[in-house]
């Protein structure tokens, strides 16, 4: 579905793409993980045919966006980072306005409608205008607007910002339905538990590289160990790295933390209380893909 090559993108003297690599398979949900500025954002505008790349190799559904740029688009759908619908019109007539851009016959359009208002759960709310409707609630009508042409291949960037967890939870319900639906999801987002719910495979990006790929497990299993003991320290207060140590296979030194990284929490940290460490609050957790992105770069996502 889309072929990368050496891409890059460039403003003026910035890079904002460095040169990566990426291919996407025929029903697949590819993602890619980072922080705000990692280039993932740039690089959808490039996969969406709306941004000319650089430099390097691009097909998009086998075609060149620099050449056919428009029959590329007619194929996609865009679910764009901040939600633009138009908020005097009603959720109805926002699915109506934008399918007839697609040169769709009014009758198509008023089924569609009705189908995609279903799938995104706001018949009831089908007259009502968007703009009293809560965050969810509006994005869910903008992919659900993206799916208007019936799109072979579906962008969406950071498509949970801004949501409570019940919210991103019924998205994420009405992504799985569109995947097993045989829909190819290209997904980019700064949530770790996102990217491993979502993404079959994924890519790991930081400065315009990618640093990492893989299938969440395969990257966890690859960079990280099993199991994670959180130490949490008062403010102010020095984290003991060097009493704990040798009880991991590898130390993380936060600001309000310490990391020890092993196949065994429990016993690690009934260690770390029998050497009188006495830290605020402690927790073993499983590794996620946070850790993968610090032990590849020296920070976390949020940083």
């Amino acid at each position: 579905m889309v072929q990368a090559k050496a891409l890059v993108k460039r403003f003026g003297d910035f890079e904002a793409v460095r040169g990566i690599d990426v291919e996407v398979r025929r029903g697949e949900a590819f993602g890619f993980l980072g922080p705000n500025g990692a280039g993932k954002s740039s690089t959808m505008r490039m996969i969406a045919s709306v941004s000319p790349r650089s430099d390097g190799d691009l097909k998009v559904l086998g075609m060149d966006p620099n050449v056919e740029g428009p029959r590329i688009r007619a194929r996609l759908g865009v679910v764009p980072q901040q939600d633009n619908l138009d908020n005097e019109l009603t959720v109805r007539q926002n699915l109506h306005v934008y399918g007839r851009y697609f040169g769709l016959s009014r009758a198509h359009v008023r089924r569609k409608a009705v189908e995609l208002m279903e799938f995104a759960q706001l018949s009831d709310r089908a007259e009502d205008e968007v703009e009293p409707l809560s965050g969810g609630m509006k994005r869910r009508l903008t992919i659900a607007r993206a799916l208007v042409n019936d799109p072979e291949l579906l962008l969406l960037d950071e498509p949970t910002t801004g949501l409570d967890p019940q919210a991103r939870h019924l998205l994420w319900d009405r992504l799985f339905r569109l995947k097993a639906q045989g829909v190819t999801l290209i997904i980019t987002t700064h949530y770790m538990d996102e990217a491993e719910q979502l993404c079959d495979r994924l890519v790991v990006m930081d400065g315009g590289r990618i640093v990492a790929e893989g299938s969440p497990a395969e990257l966890i299993l690859r960079y990280s160990t099993r199991e994670v003991v959180e130490l949490r320290f008062a403010p102010g207060e020095e984290a003991p790295a060097d009493r704990v140590a040798d009880l991991a296979d590898r130390v993380e030194v936060l600001p309000d933390r310490l990391l020890l990284y092993t196949a065994a929490g429990e016993s690690a940290l009934e260690q770390v209380h029998q050497r009188g460490v006495r830290p605020l609050s402690s927790l073993v957790r499983r590794s996620t893909l946070e850790d993968v992105f610090l032990r590849l770069t020296g920070r976390t996502l949020v940083d």
